[in-house]
């Protein structure tokens, strides 16, 4: 599985650690950024990310800033990118199972490193359930479709 992962300056910790954590687990990791410390805006991140994973670049993507709050305001402006913010194990099963999100958004502040492994792992070997969701699913990307 190919996944793209990326973060803010306030991310970046979180997001090397995970980039290293989910190599080592056997997944195709590229890092798109921000490649230091230095105050950097979420958007020019999560935009660029988001776009590539709605074309079919990266089977996935991980956005990593503070909060998480900003990232999934931007990845969820993507025509074609369900982006979901886990706090848990259970919400990065469930954002799988029934709604089929694609990129997954971790608030570095609210989740410890340990818990990030175990939600992003969760997150990337859980398939979507499809069934009674697929409907609901098919309603958001209707709506992204239709002509305004």
């Amino acid at each position: 599985m190919k996944v793209a992962i990326g973060a803010d300056h306030r991310g970046i910790g979180l997001k090397k650690q995970l980039k290293d954590f989910l190599t080592k687990e056997g997944f195709s990791v590229s890092d798109l950024g921000a490649h230091s410390a230095e105050p950097f805006d979420y958007p020019d991140i999560a935009f660029p990310l988001s776009e590539k994973v709605a074309k079919g670049e990266f089977d996935r993507g991980i956005l990593v800033c503070m909060s998480g709050t900003g990232m999934a305001i931007c990845a969820n402006k993507v025509r074609g990118v369900r982006a979901a913010i886990c706090d848990s194990i259970e919400h990065a099963k469930l954002s799988r199972e029934h709604n089929d999100a694609n990129v997954l958004i971790l608030g570095s502040q609210f989740v410890s490193d340990e818990m990030a492994r175990r939600i992003a792992l969760e997150w990337l070997k859980t398939p979507f359930e499809g069934g009674r969701h697929e409907p609901r699913v098919r309603k958001i990307s209707d709506f992204e479709n239709r002509k305004s």
